[in-house]
Protein backbone atom coordinates (compact mmCIF):
# COMPACT_ATOMS: atom_id res chain seq x y z
CA UNK A 1 0.00 0.00 0.00
CA UNK A 2 2.87 2.21 0.76
CA UNK A 3 4.59 1.89 -2.56
CA UNK A 4 1.71 3.03 -4.40
CA UNK A 5 1.34 6.22 -2.10
CA UNK A 6 4.67 6.88 -2.93
CA UNK A 7 3.83 6.05 -6.29
CA UNK A 8 1.67 8.96 -6.62
CA UNK A 9 3.68 11.07 -4.48
CA UNK A 10 6.41 11.06 -7.50
CA UNK A 11 4.08 12.00 -9.74
CA UNK A 12 3.10 15.22 -8.06
CA UNK A 13 6.26 16.22 -7.13
CA UNK A 14 6.82 16.01 -10.85
CA UNK A 15 3.79 18.01 -11.63
CA UNK A 16 3.87 21.10 -10.48
CA UNK A 17 6.45 24.00 -11.92
CA UNK A 18 8.05 26.01 -8.81
CA UNK A 19 6.07 29.50 -8.67
CA UNK A 20 9.28 30.94 -10.08
CA UNK A 21 9.13 29.92 -13.58
CA UNK A 22 5.52 31.41 -13.60
CA UNK A 23 4.79 34.36 -15.98
CA UNK A 24 4.66 37.08 -13.22
CA UNK A 25 2.42 39.14 -15.15
CA UNK A 26 -0.38 41.03 -13.38
CA UNK A 27 -2.90 39.90 -15.32
CA UNK A 28 -2.44 37.40 -17.92
CA UNK A 29 -2.10 34.46 -15.15
CA UNK A 30 -3.94 31.68 -14.24
CA UNK A 31 -4.17 32.19 -10.34
CA UNK A 32 -7.36 31.77 -9.07
CA UNK A 33 -9.33 31.81 -5.46
CA UNK A 34 -12.36 30.32 -4.92
CA UNK A 35 -15.49 32.46 -3.77
CA UNK A 36 -17.25 30.86 -0.81
CA UNK A 37 -20.52 31.65 0.66
CA UNK A 38 -19.14 33.39 4.29
CA UNK A 39 -20.60 31.16 6.25
CA UNK A 40 -19.92 28.13 4.65
CA UNK A 41 -16.39 28.95 4.69
CA UNK A 42 -16.86 29.64 8.33
CA UNK A 43 -18.16 26.15 8.75
CA UNK A 44 -15.52 24.42 6.48
CA UNK A 45 -13.17 26.55 8.27
CA UNK A 46 -14.25 25.01 11.62
CA UNK A 47 -14.65 21.52 10.33
CA UNK A 48 -10.49 21.73 8.90
CA UNK A 49 -9.12 23.76 10.78
CA UNK A 50 -8.29 27.50 8.99
CA UNK A 51 -5.26 26.61 7.29
CA UNK A 52 -6.37 23.23 6.06
CA UNK A 53 -9.47 24.54 4.39
CA UNK A 54 -7.20 26.89 2.85
CA UNK A 55 -5.13 24.26 1.32
CA UNK A 56 -8.22 22.43 0.20
CA UNK A 57 -9.83 25.43 -1.21
CA UNK A 58 -6.47 26.04 -3.65
CA UNK A 59 -6.29 22.65 -4.21
CA UNK A 60 -10.36 22.37 -5.67
CA UNK A 61 -9.20 25.26 -8.44
CA UNK A 62 -6.15 22.61 -10.04
CA UNK A 63 -6.62 19.43 -11.96
CA UNK A 64 -5.58 16.30 -10.51
CA UNK A 65 -1.44 15.82 -11.86
CA UNK A 66 -2.87 12.70 -13.36
CA UNK A 67 -5.65 11.43 -15.27
CA UNK A 68 -6.95 7.79 -14.11
CA UNK A 69 -7.93 5.25 -16.48
CA UNK A 70 -9.94 2.06 -15.79
CA UNK A 71 -9.17 -0.92 -18.11
CA UNK A 72 -11.72 -3.12 -18.88
CA UNK A 73 -10.10 -6.25 -18.26
CA UNK A 74 -13.30 -8.24 -20.16
CA UNK A 75 -11.78 -6.91 -23.25
CA UNK A 76 -7.73 -6.01 -22.42
CA UNK A 77 -5.16 -5.91 -20.37
CA UNK A 78 -3.08 -2.86 -18.83
CA UNK A 79 -0.22 -3.71 -20.88
CA UNK A 80 -1.94 -3.75 -23.97
CA UNK A 81 -3.89 -0.26 -23.27
CA UNK A 82 -0.08 1.08 -21.95
CA UNK A 83 1.20 -0.07 -25.35
CA UNK A 84 -1.58 1.16 -27.86
CA UNK A 85 -2.21 4.44 -25.93
CA UNK A 86 1.92 5.02 -26.12
CA UNK A 87 1.35 4.63 -30.13
CA UNK A 88 -1.66 7.10 -30.25
CA UNK A 89 0.07 9.92 -28.36
CA UNK A 90 3.55 9.92 -30.75
CA UNK A 91 0.67 9.68 -33.61
CA UNK A 92 -1.07 12.93 -32.53
CA UNK A 93 1.67 14.75 -30.53
CA UNK A 94 0.02 14.69 -27.38
CA UNK A 95 2.59 14.14 -24.92
CA UNK A 96 5.12 17.52 -23.57
CA UNK A 97 8.05 15.44 -25.65
CA UNK A 98 7.86 12.92 -28.72
CA UNK A 99 8.49 9.03 -28.40
CA UNK A 100 11.31 8.58 -30.63
CA UNK A 101 12.78 4.90 -31.77
CA UNK A 102 11.63 3.46 -28.29
CA UNK A 103 10.84 0.08 -27.63
CA UNK A 104 8.82 -0.91 -24.69
CA UNK A 105 9.75 -3.42 -22.39
CA UNK A 106 7.80 -4.85 -19.52
CA UNK A 107 10.18 -6.18 -16.99
CA UNK A 108 9.10 -8.66 -14.76
CA UNK A 109 10.57 -6.93 -11.60
CA UNK A 110 8.37 -3.19 -11.95
CA UNK A 111 5.24 -4.22 -12.39
CA UNK A 112 3.96 -0.36 -12.32
CA UNK A 113 6.05 1.84 -15.02
CA UNK A 114 6.03 1.13 -18.94
CA UNK A 115 9.81 1.16 -19.14
CA UNK A 116 12.27 1.51 -21.87
CA UNK A 117 14.93 0.18 -23.72
CA UNK A 118 15.79 3.33 -25.62
CA UNK A 119 17.96 4.42 -28.26
CA UNK A 120 16.51 7.93 -28.26
CA UNK A 121 16.62 10.96 -25.82
CA UNK A 122 16.51 11.33 -22.42
CA UNK A 123 13.24 13.20 -22.89
CA UNK A 124 12.07 10.20 -24.83
CA UNK A 125 12.27 8.17 -21.86
CA UNK A 126 10.80 10.85 -19.38
CA UNK A 127 7.83 10.70 -21.97
CA UNK A 128 7.34 7.18 -21.64
CA UNK A 129 6.99 6.85 -18.12
CA UNK A 130 4.22 9.61 -18.23
CA UNK A 131 2.07 6.21 -18.27
CA UNK A 132 2.18 3.75 -15.28
CA UNK A 133 0.33 0.83 -13.40
CA UNK A 134 -1.37 1.47 -10.25
CA UNK A 135 0.65 0.13 -7.53
CA UNK A 136 -2.10 -0.21 -4.94
CA UNK A 137 -2.72 -4.03 -4.36
CA UNK A 138 -5.48 -5.87 -6.64
CA UNK A 139 -5.76 -2.82 -9.24
CA UNK A 140 -3.24 -2.86 -11.75
CA UNK A 141 -5.69 -2.62 -14.25
CA UNK A 142 -5.79 1.29 -13.59
CA UNK A 143 -3.34 3.14 -15.12
CA UNK A 144 -2.42 6.83 -14.31
CA UNK A 145 -1.39 9.21 -17.00
CA UNK A 146 0.95 11.88 -15.71
CA UNK A 147 0.07 15.86 -17.02
CA UNK A 148 2.06 18.50 -16.48
CA UNK A 149 2.04 22.39 -15.18
CA UNK A 150 1.32 24.73 -13.78
CA UNK A 151 2.67 26.67 -17.24
CA UNK A 152 3.77 29.92 -17.77
CA UNK A 153 1.80 31.14 -21.04
CA UNK A 154 3.40 33.94 -23.10
CA UNK A 155 0.72 35.51 -24.73
CA UNK A 156 2.05 38.17 -26.41
CA UNK A 157 0.88 41.09 -25.00
CA UNK A 158 1.88 44.76 -25.27
CA UNK A 159 0.53 47.88 -24.90
CA UNK A 160 0.07 49.42 -28.02
CA UNK A 161 -1.64 46.14 -29.55
CA UNK A 162 -4.32 44.30 -27.59
CA UNK A 163 -4.26 40.61 -27.49
CA UNK A 164 -7.36 38.81 -29.20
CA UNK A 165 -9.48 37.28 -26.65
CA UNK A 166 -12.28 34.73 -26.17
CA UNK A 167 -14.37 34.32 -22.67
CA UNK A 168 -15.61 30.93 -22.11
CA UNK A 169 -18.14 30.22 -19.45
CA UNK A 170 -17.09 28.28 -16.26
CA UNK A 171 -17.82 24.82 -17.13
CA UNK A 172 -16.26 25.69 -20.21
CA UNK A 173 -12.74 26.55 -18.53
CA UNK A 174 -13.00 23.83 -16.22
CA UNK A 175 -13.25 21.36 -18.95
CA UNK A 176 -10.40 22.98 -20.72
CA UNK A 177 -8.39 22.40 -17.60
CA UNK A 178 -9.21 18.90 -17.47
CA UNK A 179 -7.45 18.50 -21.33
CA UNK A 180 -11.02 19.50 -23.47
CA UNK A 181 -11.05 21.95 -26.47
CA UNK A 182 -13.10 25.10 -26.37
CA UNK A 183 -16.22 24.07 -28.18
CA UNK A 184 -18.83 26.69 -29.52
CA UNK A 185 -21.20 26.34 -26.62
CA UNK A 186 -18.87 27.42 -24.00
CA UNK A 187 -17.76 30.71 -25.72
CA UNK A 188 -19.58 34.14 -24.33
CA UNK A 189 -17.88 36.83 -25.79
CA UNK A 190 -14.80 37.63 -28.71
CA UNK A 191 -12.56 40.54 -29.35
CA UNK A 192 -13.42 42.35 -32.47
CA UNK A 193 -12.33 40.66 -35.62
CA UNK A 194 -10.99 37.76 -35.10
CA UNK A 195 -10.61 35.10 -38.01
CA UNK A 196 -9.82 31.83 -38.60
CA UNK A 197 -6.44 30.65 -37.45
CA UNK A 198 -5.95 33.99 -35.73
CA UNK A 199 -3.79 33.07 -31.67
CA UNK A 200 -6.09 33.97 -29.44
CA UNK A 201 -5.79 34.55 -25.30
CA UNK A 202 -8.73 32.10 -23.30
CA UNK A 203 -9.82 33.52 -20.27
CA UNK A 204 -13.34 32.80 -18.07
CA UNK A 205 -16.30 34.88 -16.78
CA UNK A 206 -17.05 33.67 -13.28
CA UNK A 207 -20.26 34.31 -11.45
CA UNK A 208 -20.78 37.21 -9.94
CA UNK A 209 -23.32 38.18 -7.00
CA UNK A 210 -26.32 39.68 -8.35
CA UNK A 211 -28.09 42.59 -6.16
CA UNK A 212 -30.95 39.77 -5.07
CA UNK A 213 -28.06 37.65 -3.39
CA UNK A 214 -27.52 35.19 -6.43
CA UNK A 215 -25.05 34.12 -8.85
CA UNK A 216 -24.65 35.29 -12.47
CA UNK A 217 -22.65 36.07 -15.72
CA UNK A 218 -24.07 39.65 -16.30
CA UNK A 219 -22.61 39.05 -20.20
CA UNK A 220 -25.47 38.60 -23.17
CA UNK A 221 -23.29 35.40 -25.50
CA UNK A 222 -21.67 37.20 -28.10
CA UNK A 223 -20.33 40.36 -26.79
CA UNK A 224 -17.53 42.29 -28.10
CA UNK A 225 -14.61 42.68 -26.24
CA UNK A 226 -12.29 46.16 -27.28
CA UNK A 227 -9.00 44.83 -25.03
CA UNK A 228 -9.62 47.69 -22.66
CA UNK A 229 -10.87 48.08 -19.12
CA UNK A 230 -14.44 48.79 -19.86
CA UNK A 231 -14.70 45.14 -21.27
CA UNK A 232 -17.22 42.94 -19.57
CA UNK A 233 -15.32 41.35 -16.31
CA UNK A 234 -11.82 42.95 -17.55
CA UNK A 235 -10.84 43.28 -13.52
CA UNK A 236 -12.52 39.79 -12.56
CA UNK A 237 -10.46 37.87 -15.36
CA UNK A 238 -7.30 38.75 -13.56
CA UNK A 239 -5.85 35.29 -12.44
CA UNK A 240 -8.05 33.20 -14.65
CA UNK A 241 -6.12 32.64 -18.39
CA UNK A 242 -6.16 29.52 -18.83
CA UNK A 243 -4.26 29.03 -22.01
CA UNK A 244 -3.74 30.12 -25.70
CA UNK A 245 -5.13 28.62 -28.56
CA UNK A 246 -5.90 29.22 -32.14
CA UNK A 247 -9.28 30.27 -33.30
CA UNK A 248 -11.10 27.51 -35.85
CA UNK A 249 -13.46 29.76 -37.07
CA UNK A 250 -14.30 33.60 -37.20
CA UNK A 251 -16.14 36.00 -34.58
CA UNK A 252 -18.86 35.67 -36.75
CA UNK A 253 -18.85 31.71 -37.06
CA UNK A 254 -18.56 31.29 -33.45
CA UNK A 255 -22.16 32.87 -33.11
CA UNK A 256 -23.38 31.95 -35.72
CA UNK A 257 -23.22 27.93 -35.54
CA UNK A 258 -24.31 25.67 -32.69
CA UNK A 259 -21.57 23.42 -32.76
CA UNK A 260 -17.93 22.21 -33.21
CA UNK A 261 -14.55 23.35 -32.06
CA UNK A 262 -14.06 26.55 -31.67
CA UNK A 263 -10.43 26.88 -30.19
CA UNK A 264 -8.25 24.72 -30.74
CA UNK A 265 -5.85 24.98 -27.15
CA UNK A 266 -2.22 25.06 -28.43
CA UNK A 267 -0.67 26.09 -24.66
CA UNK A 268 -2.16 25.17 -21.62
CA UNK A 269 -1.75 26.27 -17.67
CA UNK A 270 -2.46 22.43 -17.13
CA UNK A 271 -1.42 19.98 -20.12
CA UNK A 272 -3.65 16.44 -19.31
CA UNK A 273 -4.65 14.25 -22.45
CA UNK A 274 -7.51 14.14 -23.65
CA UNK A 275 -9.23 10.95 -23.58
CA UNK A 276 -12.02 11.72 -26.21
CA UNK A 277 -12.80 8.97 -28.50
CA UNK A 278 -9.88 6.69 -27.33
CA UNK A 279 -10.34 2.69 -26.86
CA UNK A 280 -14.19 2.91 -26.81
CA UNK A 281 -14.62 -0.22 -24.68
CA UNK A 282 -11.16 -1.01 -23.63
CA UNK A 283 -10.66 2.25 -20.97
CA UNK A 284 -13.17 4.51 -18.85
CA UNK A 285 -11.47 7.59 -17.80
CA UNK A 286 -12.69 7.63 -13.75
CA UNK A 287 -10.77 9.21 -10.77
CA UNK A 288 -9.33 6.91 -8.56
CA UNK A 289 -11.54 7.39 -5.69
CA UNK A 290 -14.64 6.25 -7.68
CA UNK A 291 -13.10 3.22 -8.89
CA UNK A 292 -12.06 2.19 -5.04
CA UNK A 293 -15.99 2.71 -4.16
CA UNK A 294 -16.40 -0.34 -6.56
CA UNK A 295 -13.62 -2.13 -4.89
CA UNK A 296 -15.27 -1.12 -1.56
CA UNK A 297 -18.46 -2.98 -2.38
CA UNK A 298 -16.62 -6.11 -3.25
CA UNK A 299 -19.65 -7.56 -5.50
CA UNK A 300 -18.92 -11.20 -6.21
CA UNK A 301 -19.71 -13.39 -9.47
CA UNK A 302 -24.11 -14.17 -9.51
CA UNK A 303 -24.61 -11.90 -7.08
CA UNK A 304 -27.63 -9.63 -7.53
CA UNK A 305 -26.64 -5.78 -7.10
CA UNK A 306 -28.03 -2.53 -7.16
CA UNK A 307 -26.64 0.96 -8.44
CA UNK A 308 -29.04 3.17 -6.82
CA UNK A 309 -27.99 6.09 -8.65
CA UNK A 310 -26.29 4.74 -11.31
CA UNK A 311 -25.23 7.65 -14.25
CA UNK A 312 -23.19 8.03 -16.13
CA UNK A 313 -21.99 4.28 -15.25
CA UNK A 314 -18.60 4.31 -14.42
CA UNK A 315 -19.53 2.61 -11.42
CA UNK A 316 -22.33 0.25 -12.42
CA UNK A 317 -19.88 -1.39 -14.91
CA UNK A 318 -16.92 -1.23 -12.62
CA UNK A 319 -18.93 -3.80 -10.66
CA UNK A 320 -20.42 -5.22 -13.74
CA UNK A 321 -16.76 -6.28 -14.80
CA UNK A 322 -15.28 -6.91 -11.38
CA UNK A 323 -17.92 -9.61 -11.15
CA UNK A 324 -16.68 -10.70 -14.21
CA UNK A 325 -20.23 -9.90 -15.97
CA UNK A 326 -21.46 -13.10 -13.88
CA UNK A 327 -25.10 -12.36 -12.05
CA UNK A 328 -27.20 -9.51 -12.48
CA UNK A 329 -26.21 -5.49 -11.86
CA UNK A 330 -29.49 -3.33 -11.76
CA UNK A 331 -28.79 -0.10 -12.62
CA UNK A 332 -31.70 3.14 -11.78
CA UNK A 333 -31.68 6.59 -12.42
CA UNK A 334 -34.62 9.04 -12.55
CA UNK A 335 -33.34 11.00 -16.11
CA UNK A 336 -34.19 9.10 -19.26
CA UNK A 337 -31.27 10.55 -20.95
CA UNK A 338 -28.93 9.24 -18.28
CA UNK A 339 -30.93 5.42 -18.44
CA UNK A 340 -29.63 5.61 -22.21
CA UNK A 341 -26.18 6.79 -21.61
CA UNK A 342 -26.12 3.90 -19.02
CA UNK A 343 -27.00 1.52 -21.93
CA UNK A 344 -24.88 3.03 -24.70
CA UNK A 345 -21.92 2.57 -22.02
CA UNK A 346 -22.84 -0.74 -21.13
CA UNK A 347 -23.16 -2.17 -24.52
CA UNK A 348 -19.88 0.14 -25.68
CA UNK A 349 -18.10 -1.78 -22.97
CA UNK A 350 -19.59 -5.25 -23.90
CA UNK A 351 -21.58 -5.76 -20.29
CA UNK A 352 -24.54 -8.10 -20.66
CA UNK A 353 -25.30 -8.54 -16.78
CA UNK A 354 -26.47 -4.38 -16.56
CA UNK A 355 -29.76 -4.01 -16.65
CA UNK A 356 -31.50 -0.55 -16.49
CA UNK A 357 -34.47 1.30 -15.03
CA UNK A 358 -35.91 4.77 -14.78
CA UNK A 359 -36.22 5.26 -11.08
CA UNK A 360 -36.74 7.92 -8.40
CA UNK A 361 -34.38 6.60 -6.11
CA UNK A 362 -36.70 7.90 -2.77
CA UNK A 363 -39.30 5.60 -4.59
CA UNK A 364 -37.15 2.38 -5.24
CA UNK A 365 -38.95 0.47 -2.51
CA UNK A 366 -42.24 -1.06 -4.00
CA UNK A 367 -45.71 -0.58 -2.58
CA UNK A 368 -46.93 -4.47 -2.43
CA UNK A 369 -48.51 -5.45 -5.83
CA UNK A 370 -47.87 -2.44 -7.42
CA UNK A 371 -44.05 -3.44 -8.14
CA UNK A 372 -43.10 -3.73 -11.59
CA UNK A 373 -39.84 -5.68 -10.38
CA UNK A 374 -39.91 -8.90 -7.89
CA UNK A 375 -37.21 -10.70 -6.14
CA UNK A 376 -35.50 -13.20 -8.61
CA UNK A 377 -36.82 -15.41 -6.40
CA UNK A 378 -40.37 -14.78 -6.94
CA UNK A 379 -39.77 -16.40 -10.26
CA UNK A 380 -41.04 -20.04 -9.60
CA UNK A 381 -41.70 -22.85 -11.92
CA UNK A 382 -45.08 -22.72 -10.55
CA UNK A 383 -45.74 -19.17 -11.92
CA UNK A 384 -44.08 -19.85 -15.55
CA UNK A 385 -46.13 -22.70 -16.15
CA UNK A 386 -49.16 -20.49 -15.00
CA UNK A 387 -48.52 -18.34 -17.24
CA UNK A 388 -47.57 -20.38 -20.33
CA UNK A 389 -51.04 -21.88 -20.03
CA UNK A 390 -51.98 -18.19 -19.65
CA UNK A 391 -50.61 -17.12 -22.85
CA UNK A 392 -51.89 -19.97 -24.66
CA UNK A 393 -55.59 -20.00 -24.16
CA UNK A 394 -55.44 -16.28 -25.54
CA UNK A 395 -56.36 -15.27 -28.98
CA UNK A 396 -52.61 -15.76 -30.19
CA UNK A 397 -52.55 -17.68 -33.88
CA UNK A 398 -50.41 -21.31 -34.29
CA UNK A 399 -47.56 -19.23 -35.80
CA UNK A 400 -47.49 -17.28 -32.31
CA UNK A 401 -47.41 -20.47 -30.25
CA UNK A 402 -44.59 -22.02 -32.43
CA UNK A 403 -42.45 -18.91 -31.97
CA UNK A 404 -43.15 -19.34 -28.29
CA UNK A 405 -42.04 -22.86 -28.35
CA UNK A 406 -38.73 -22.00 -30.19
CA UNK A 407 -38.04 -18.66 -27.79
CA UNK A 408 -37.10 -19.72 -24.42
CA UNK A 409 -40.49 -18.51 -22.05
CA UNK A 410 -38.25 -16.77 -19.68
CA UNK A 411 -37.06 -13.64 -22.63
CA UNK A 412 -40.59 -12.75 -22.54
CA UNK A 413 -40.34 -12.40 -18.36
CA UNK A 414 -39.44 -8.83 -16.83
CA UNK A 415 -35.98 -9.53 -15.98
CA UNK A 416 -37.33 -9.97 -12.39
CA UNK A 417 -39.81 -12.84 -12.84
CA UNK A 418 -42.84 -10.73 -12.20
CA UNK A 419 -46.23 -12.34 -13.14
CA UNK A 420 -47.40 -10.75 -16.58
CA UNK A 421 -50.52 -9.75 -17.89
CA UNK A 422 -51.55 -11.35 -20.90
CA UNK A 423 -51.81 -8.30 -22.67
CA UNK A 424 -47.97 -7.71 -21.53
CA UNK A 425 -47.31 -10.92 -23.09
CA UNK A 426 -48.87 -10.86 -26.68
CA UNK A 427 -46.92 -7.37 -27.32
CA UNK A 428 -43.73 -9.64 -26.33
CA UNK A 429 -44.69 -12.18 -28.89
CA UNK A 430 -45.23 -9.17 -31.49
CA UNK A 431 -41.72 -7.48 -30.27
CA UNK A 432 -40.27 -10.99 -31.18
CA UNK A 433 -42.07 -11.65 -34.71
CA UNK A 434 -41.63 -7.57 -35.64
CA UNK A 435 -38.09 -6.70 -34.28
CA UNK A 436 -37.97 -4.16 -31.69
CA UNK A 437 -39.33 -1.14 -33.41
CA UNK A 438 -37.63 2.28 -33.54
CA UNK A 439 -38.35 3.46 -29.57
CA UNK A 440 -36.37 0.13 -29.10
CA UNK A 441 -33.12 1.53 -30.60
CA UNK A 442 -30.79 3.47 -29.76
CA UNK A 443 -32.57 7.04 -28.30
CA UNK A 444 -35.53 5.54 -27.83
CA UNK A 445 -37.46 4.23 -24.93
CA UNK A 446 -36.12 2.90 -21.35
CA UNK A 447 -37.94 0.62 -19.07
CA UNK A 448 -40.05 2.27 -16.24
CA UNK A 449 -39.77 0.95 -12.40
CA UNK A 450 -42.29 0.76 -10.26
CA UNK A 451 -39.75 0.05 -7.62
CA UNK A 452 -37.88 -3.20 -5.79
CA UNK A 453 -38.79 -6.07 -3.49
CA UNK A 454 -37.38 -5.13 0.10
CA UNK A 455 -34.35 -7.73 0.97
CA UNK A 456 -33.88 -8.19 -2.74
CA UNK A 457 -30.75 -7.12 -3.30
CA UNK A 458 -27.23 -8.66 -2.18
CA UNK A 459 -24.82 -5.17 -2.01
CA UNK A 460 -26.28 -1.93 -3.09
CA UNK A 461 -24.32 1.04 -3.52
CA UNK A 462 -25.79 4.79 -2.94
CA UNK A 463 -23.31 7.14 -4.79
CA UNK A 464 -25.12 9.42 -3.91
CA UNK A 465 -26.61 13.04 -5.49
CA UNK A 466 -24.66 15.80 -3.79
CA UNK A 467 -22.84 19.27 -3.15
CA UNK A 468 -19.79 17.60 -5.63
CA UNK A 469 -17.88 20.78 -3.81
CA UNK A 470 -15.20 18.00 -4.14
CA UNK A 471 -14.97 17.98 -7.72
CA UNK A 472 -11.69 20.05 -9.01
CA UNK A 473 -10.68 21.90 -11.15
CA UNK A 474 -13.03 24.18 -9.38
CA UNK A 475 -13.75 27.71 -10.13
CA UNK A 476 -16.19 28.76 -8.25
CA UNK A 477 -18.32 27.55 -4.84
CA UNK A 478 -20.16 30.48 -4.12
CA UNK A 479 -24.10 28.96 -4.69
CA UNK A 480 -24.01 26.89 -2.13
CA UNK A 481 -25.15 27.91 1.30
CA UNK A 482 -25.85 26.75 4.61
CA UNK A 483 -29.16 26.17 3.77
CA UNK A 484 -28.57 24.25 0.59
CA UNK A 485 -25.72 21.90 2.08
CA UNK A 486 -28.66 20.86 4.78
CA UNK A 487 -31.05 20.31 2.03
CA UNK A 488 -28.42 17.90 0.29
CA UNK A 489 -28.11 15.64 3.63
CA UNK A 490 -31.72 15.88 4.09
CA UNK A 491 -32.38 14.06 0.76
CA UNK A 492 -29.66 11.21 1.06
CA UNK A 493 -31.08 10.43 4.18
CA UNK A 494 -33.94 9.54 2.70
CA UNK A 495 -32.77 7.40 -0.33
CA UNK A 496 -30.03 6.17 2.67
CA UNK A 497 -33.47 4.89 4.05
CA UNK A 498 -34.60 3.14 0.43
CA UNK A 499 -30.97 1.54 0.44
CA UNK A 500 -31.41 -0.09 3.61
CA UNK A 501 -34.78 -1.71 2.86
CA UNK A 502 -33.71 -2.77 0.17
CA UNK A 503 -30.67 -4.93 0.67
CA UNK A 504 -31.01 -8.27 2.35
CA UNK A 505 -29.58 -9.12 6.06
CA UNK A 506 -25.81 -9.92 5.56
CA UNK A 507 -25.76 -8.02 2.76
CA UNK A 508 -23.39 -4.56 2.35
CA UNK A 509 -24.36 -1.38 1.73
CA UNK A 510 -21.43 1.07 0.01
CA UNK A 511 -22.22 5.12 0.57
CA UNK A 512 -20.48 7.97 -1.25
CA UNK A 513 -20.10 11.56 -2.66
CA UNK A 514 -18.07 13.47 -3.93
CA UNK A 515 -17.75 16.43 -1.60
CA UNK A 516 -15.70 17.83 0.93
CA UNK A 517 -19.11 18.70 3.21
CA UNK A 518 -19.25 16.49 6.61
CA UNK A 519 -22.80 16.94 6.69
CA UNK A 520 -23.32 14.75 3.89
CA UNK A 521 -20.79 12.23 5.08
CA UNK A 522 -19.75 12.01 8.26
CA UNK A 523 -23.11 13.31 9.51
CA UNK A 524 -24.54 10.56 7.31
CA UNK A 525 -22.55 7.97 8.76
CA UNK A 526 -23.81 9.32 12.39
CA UNK A 527 -27.71 8.95 11.37
CA UNK A 528 -27.74 5.96 10.16
CA UNK A 529 -25.61 3.86 12.74
CA UNK A 530 -27.68 5.38 15.20
CA UNK A 531 -31.36 5.08 13.20
CA UNK A 532 -30.74 1.45 12.10
CA UNK A 533 -29.23 -0.27 14.84
CA UNK A 534 -28.63 -3.38 12.57
CA UNK A 535 -26.14 -1.34 10.80
CA UNK A 536 -22.29 -1.42 11.53
CA UNK A 537 -19.08 -0.05 9.84
CA UNK A 538 -17.52 -2.45 7.70
CA UNK A 539 -13.98 -2.26 6.83
CA UNK A 540 -12.94 -1.32 3.63
CA UNK A 541 -9.92 -2.90 0.88
CA UNK A 542 -8.35 -1.16 -0.38
CA UNK A 543 -7.69 1.05 2.70
CA UNK A 544 -6.19 3.87 0.62
CA UNK A 545 -8.11 7.32 1.73
CA UNK A 546 -7.42 9.02 5.14
CA UNK A 547 -9.84 9.43 8.18
CA UNK A 548 -13.09 10.76 8.67
CA UNK A 549 -13.69 13.32 10.90
CA UNK A 550 -14.80 12.86 14.52
CA UNK A 551 -16.69 15.04 17.11
CA UNK A 552 -19.32 17.72 16.22
CA UNK A 553 -20.16 20.97 14.94
CA UNK A 554 -22.50 23.65 16.08
CA UNK A 555 -24.51 24.99 12.78
CA UNK A 556 -25.43 28.93 12.30
CA UNK A 557 -29.02 28.36 13.64
CA UNK A 558 -27.70 25.83 17.18
CA UNK A 559 -28.07 22.50 15.83
CA UNK A 560 -25.40 20.73 16.41
CA UNK A 561 -24.52 18.03 13.45
CA UNK A 562 -22.82 15.37 15.22
CA UNK A 563 -20.03 13.38 12.81
CA UNK A 564 -17.79 10.07 13.81
CA UNK A 565 -17.50 8.87 17.52
CA UNK A 566 -14.02 8.18 18.21
CA UNK A 567 -12.65 4.41 17.06
CA UNK A 568 -15.21 5.08 13.75
CA UNK A 569 -12.56 7.01 11.93
CA UNK A 570 -10.59 4.64 10.57
CA UNK A 571 -13.46 2.59 9.22
CA UNK A 572 -14.57 5.23 6.52
CA UNK A 573 -12.50 6.40 3.43
CA UNK A 574 -11.73 10.10 2.78
CA UNK A 575 -10.13 11.48 0.06
CA UNK A 576 -8.69 15.29 0.87
CA UNK A 577 -7.66 17.14 -2.30
CA UNK A 578 -4.82 19.04 -0.93
CA UNK A 579 -3.28 15.50 0.05
CA UNK A 580 -0.51 13.46 -1.15
CA UNK A 581 -2.71 11.27 -3.22
CA UNK A 582 -3.79 14.23 -5.19
CA UNK A 583 -7.26 13.02 -5.93
CA UNK A 584 -10.71 14.66 -5.94
CA UNK A 585 -12.50 15.11 -2.64
CA UNK A 586 -14.49 12.31 -1.88
CA UNK A 587 -15.80 10.13 1.29
CA UNK A 588 -17.03 6.36 1.40
CA UNK A 589 -18.56 4.24 3.65
CA UNK A 590 -19.37 0.90 3.67
CA UNK A 591 -22.23 -0.94 5.80
CA UNK A 592 -22.69 -4.43 7.12
CA UNK A 593 -26.29 -5.34 7.69
CA UNK A 594 -27.36 -7.40 10.30
CA UNK A 595 -30.51 -9.08 11.32
CA UNK A 596 -33.45 -6.16 10.55
CA UNK A 597 -35.64 -6.86 13.66
CA UNK A 598 -32.92 -5.07 15.90
CA UNK A 599 -34.36 -1.74 14.71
Amino acid sequence: MQRGRNFIKAIRRSFFVPISQMDQSTRYRYSPTLKWNPMVEEYFSKAYGAEHFSRISTSLTRPSCYSCIRVNTLKSTSDAVMEKLLEIFKERGMLDVAVQESIITQKPDNCCKATLECTGSAESLKAIESISKCQFPGMDYVVFVKGSGPHAIHYGYNEGKPLKEVIVSRKCAEAVLRGAQVYVPGVLACSAHVERGDAVAVSVALEQSAPDGGWGVAMTRGTVLQGSQTDPYYFERDGFYIGQGTAMMSRAGLFRVSEGVAVDMKERVFRLPSFYDLLEGEIFLQNLPSIITAHALDPQPGERVLDLCAAPGGKTTAIAILMKDKGEVVAVDRSHNKVLGIQKLAAEMGLSCITTYKLDALKSVCDGAESDNLPNACCSEDVQNMQKSDLLSTDIDGSDEKLLSQKNFNDLQLKDGQYTSKAELRKRIRKLKNGPGRNHTAGGRVEKSKGFSPNSFDRVLLDAPCSALGLRPRLFAGEETIDSLSSHAKYQRRMFDQAVQLVRPGGVIVYSTCTINPGENEALVRYALDTHKFLSLASQHPKIGGPGLTGSCQLPDGFIEEWLKPGEENRVQRFDPSSDLDTIGFFIAKFSVGHKHLS
